[in-house]
């Protein structure tokens, strides 16, 4: 079980600073959308270039031009590269086939995806590397959490390791670690709080305890 940290509303020299305090106690960093969005791949390839031990993450949810798009990615230094489950199969295949190229991972990001078993299952078949249970910023606002799909997802997925993402906190990362997923994200829950450090230790320290 891994712990991924996602930065989101910091530039570059912020996700740097961030990324320095917490280097031992996450396995993967994600160069989060916000982030892609404002300073564009150099982002990834300022992470990749500072931390060249840790995994990078490049959330480009991609929605088509998956094998173009997943190469741009590689080329900065992404490890992993992220792709929307409400995509194509022609895309998830052409992202998957350029990762495979790349020596690189592809995560699906199920966001919005309305028949998660029967989608998770689809996109399970499709070779990626992660299959991940997503609940948005806005549902969060509305009180909703990734749990219950978790289970759903970790049901029938036979081949692809299965992630988690979606207002994960110290509190309720206990529920998260039962529920046995392979990859663990955490944004606000570690970035949010007053001692980032501290909180990304004591989650590092619950997971490996299991």
């Amino acid at each position: 079980m891994k712990l991924q940290l996602a930065l989101d509303l910091v530039d570059i020299p912020g996700a740097i600073e961030v990324v320095k305090q917490v280097e031992s106690y996450v396995d993967v960093v994600e160069i989060g959308t916000p982030i892609i969005i404002n300073e564009g791949l150099h982002a990834v390839k300022a992470l990749k270039e500072a931390f060249p031990n840790l995994t990078v993450l490049a959330d480009l949810k991609i929605m088509d031009a998956g094998g173009y798009e997943v190469m741009k990615a590689s080329e900065a230094g992404a490890d992993i590269v992220t792709i929307l489950g409400v995509a194509e199969d022609a895309s998830i295949q052409g992202a998957v086939a350029e990762a495979r190229k790349q020596g690189k991972q592809i995560l699906v990001d199920m966001i919005a995806v309305k028949n998660l078993a029967e989608r998770a299952a689809q996109v399970d078949a499709l070779g990626v590397d992660y299959i991940c249970v997503h609940t948005g910023y806005d549902l969060q606002v509305a009180g909703q959490n990734s749990f219950e799909d978790l289970r759903t997802i970790k049901s029938v997925v036979k081949n692809a390791r299965i992630a988690v993402a979606g207002g994960i906190k110290l509190d309720t990362l206990p529920e998260v670690i039962a529920a046995g997923p392979d990859l663990i994200i955490v944004g606000g829950g570690i970035t949010g709080h007053a001692d980032i450090q501290a909180a990304a230790a004591q989650m590092q320290q619950l997971i490996q305890q299991g």
